[in-house]
């Protein structure tokens, strides 16, 4: 008997080391961690339970049979985080630089099965070569088996991606199809095509950070939420968020204990708007100082700062917000700022966050690159996600809100359930001066009347009253009691049942 557990225990040390020490040491030379580590780091101390550390690929072409290391380059199973279940896998860049074979794709796709069948979120750590060339078509069809997993989950599970090393060729698009990725800075990269391709194809000259790092992905093309400085700090940071999310769309997300009084006055957001309509101020503060404790946890602060995405807690309780920032481009909607909000705003639908939304939009940037780009197509992506969304819904307008771009931002008209208004809001069809050039078209020439004009069409319509008349806005609110009403609303709103009309699926202006 104790020869059998022997082995068992030399079987499992053999497991454990991966690819042996050598590459386990190049591995931490680059600064990274190794597959079992970050698992480790992730999940409470002594809760994981690893699935299938035995399997090995069945590969016979160019020699592979004469290496058959046990897990196959991917270290699977589940564990909590604070308590709460979660699924896990994370490549071994140890074992054959993490390459994705038939039964490492295997391996993955049945903690994607118990997920969905289990109600609990799916964190992959990459850090992979890509497909296992040896393998062939074998590798790719593991590849498409994982994608459809992926899409299988969405909007059941929560889906979150760490991109910790390389992520190159197909590997990119089961991260694309998650709810979050994150990279690590100058450890990780992705792309679809390498840099030698794009010399050979293009002629272009490019280095891999520079076609896929984390900064190219963070501020440029919005394909990666955030970049963290190494494996740890990426790491502790998923758990913070983890937090945030429910388990599945069947439950709510976790109630947190809070010390935050939630009737609290803060005097400073009476000032907050300056006297100057033209001269900006950080939408930040105010999110900060409706936060229990000041927490919110930005999502792609790097890429259409225009816009503001994250999360916060009201009373304990998770709200996805979404803000106009007018420190950047005034605070106008475009085409980058449409697309992060939207998918923001589908994600909060889909596990029943409830929306948070801050208004200061003067409207739509105009341009040609706006109209060339497709303005129309992807603002209606922000318009129908608010649209089809059916969680509690609460709105603030603290100053512009003109034109198409009020209707946008979760207005009464989208099924808002609470629609609050600060004295200092403007809501129009367009600003003063705008609009009496057309009205007063005749008058131009006139410098003093169009003034005296201005001033009348401001005084008129420069403020939330108009709207509030028509019902459009519930309530014209002090600033400085914006977090105990906000607060209210949302406790009211717990209960909230909606649905939308039967239908297979919507088809959102892509």
């Amino acid at each position: 008997m104790k020869d059998i557990l022997q082995e068992l225990e030399n079987r499992r040390a053999v497991a454990r080391a991966g690819g042996g020490q050598r590459r386990i040491d190049a591995q931490h030379a680059k600064g990274k961690l190794t597959a079992r580590e970050r698992i480790e780091l992730l999940l409470d101390d002594g809760s994981f339970e690893e699935f299938d550390m035995f399997v090995a690929h069945r590969c016979t072409d160019f020699g592979m049979e004469q290496d058959r290391p046990p897990g196959d380059g991917v270290v699977t199973g589940w564990g909590t985080i604070n308590g709460r279940m979660v699924y896990v896998f994370s490549q071994d860049f140890t074992v054959f630089g993490g390459s994705l074979s038939e039964t490492h794709a295997k391996k993955i796709c049945k903690i994607m099965d118990m997920a969905i069948q289990n109600g609990a979120p799916v964190i992959g750590i990459n850090d992979s070569g890509g497909a296992r060339i040896q393998e062939g078509v074998a590798s790719l069809a593991g590849y498409a088996d994982v994608f459809q997993r992926n899409v299988l989950a969405s909007g059941v599970v929560p889906q979150i991606s760490l991109i910790m090393g390389p992520c190159a060729g197909g590997a990119v698009y089961s991260p694309a199809m998650t709810d979050f990725i994150f990279m690590v800075k100058d450890t990780s990269y992705m792309f679809v095509t390498g840099p030698d391709v794009v010399k050979t194809v293009t002629n272009e000259v490019v280095t891999a950070e520079e076609l896929g790092g984390a900064s190219t992905h963070t501020k440029k093309s919005s394909v990666a939420d955030g970049a963290f400085e190494n494996d740890v700090e990426a790491l502790a940071e998923i758990r913070r968020l983890f937090d945030f999310l429910p388990l599945n769309n069947r439950e709510k997300a976790p109630v947190r204990p809070f010390f935050d009084e939630p009737a609290r006055i803060e005097q400073s957001l009476d000032t907050l708007i300056p006297d100057n309509p033209n001269q900006p101020y950080d939408m930040k503060e105010l999110i900060v100082k409706l936060a229990d404790e000041g927490d919110f946890y930005e999502i792609q602060k790097d890429y259409a700062g225009n816009i503001i995405i994250g999360f916060i807690r009201l009373e304990g309780q998770t709200v996805g917000v979404v803000a106009n920032q007018p420190m950047v481009l005034a605070g106008c909607l475009d085409i980058d700022s449409s697309r992060k909000a939207a998918r923001f705003v589908r994600f909060c639908d889909a596990f029943e966050i409830p929306l948070l939304t801050l208004v200061d939009v003067p409207g739509f940037l105009p341009g040609t690159s706006q109209e060339y780009g497709g303005v129309i197509k992807h603002g209606a992506k922000l318009l129908f996600a608010y649209g089809e969304a059916t969680v509690p819904k609460v709105t603030v307008i603290t100053r512009k809100a003109y034109g198409g771009a009020y209707d946008v931002m979760s207005s009464k008209h989208l099924r808002g359930d609470f629609n609050y208004a600060w004295p200092t809001a403007e809501i129009a069809v367009m600003g003063a001066k705008g609009a009496v050039e057309i009205l007063y078209r005749s008058e131009l020439g006139d410098k003093e009347k169009i003034a005296e004009r201005t001033r009348d069409y401001e005084d008129r319509f420069a403020n939330p009253f108009v709207a509030a008349e028509k019902g459009f806005i519930d309530e014209v609110i002090q600033p400085r009691s914006t977090r105990r009403r906000v607060t209210r609303a949302f406790a009211s709103l717990r209960h909230k049942k909606l649905s939308n009309p039967w239908k297979k699926h919507d088809n959102i202006p892509l």
